[in-house]
């Protein structure tokens, strides 16, 4: 089975397999992309709502790689999504890939190409240099802006 991203109905992406995605995807689409959405829910696309213990599970695993404050709650839901049917997620969503990389979900990329590398981001404060393993809203030390940087 594969769960589909925005980017998969944007992209036209096709494939022989069941398929799967969560009702959030289709208010990201528009024109054609959600067109595509409505046909393919038409004729048997899976529409999975995720268990709220799995989204926890996911925010979770992006706190830890650094990615949380990148990842939308779409986002989210599609990995929690994938890791509950034990599925391929579809995505060209970088963050999205770090984050199923680290859960052992298998990622399918459309237009791009995919990480070559899991990362855990650090969190390194704009004005005493400081850096921190979680992003937080302003420096511990001194109050100054966070900002992600690869470690």
């Amino acid at each position: 089975m594969h769960v589909l991203d925005s980017s998969a109905f944007i992209n036209e992406y096709t494939t022989s397999e069941s398929i799967a995605t969560i009702p959030l995807v289709r208010e990201e689409l528009e024109d054609e992309a959600g067109y595509r959405f409505d046909a393919l829910e038409g004729s048997g696309m899976r529409i999975h709502i995720p268990d709220p213990e799995t989204v926890d599970r996911i925010e979770r695993a992006a706190r830890e790689t650094g990615d949380e404050a990148t990842l939308s709650r779409t986002d989210v839901r599609l990995l929690a999504t994938a890791f509950e049917l034990d599925a391929t997620l579809v995505t060209d969503d970088y963050a999205m890939q770090n984050v199923a990389e680290k859960l052992d979900i298998t990622v399918d990329v459309i237009a791009q190409e995919g990480i070559d590398e899991r990362r855990e981001w650090r969190f390194q404060c704009q004005g005493c240099g400081r850096t921190f393993e979680e992003n937080h809203e302003r420096c511990e030390i001194c109050g100054s802006d966070l900002e992600r940087k690869r470690p």
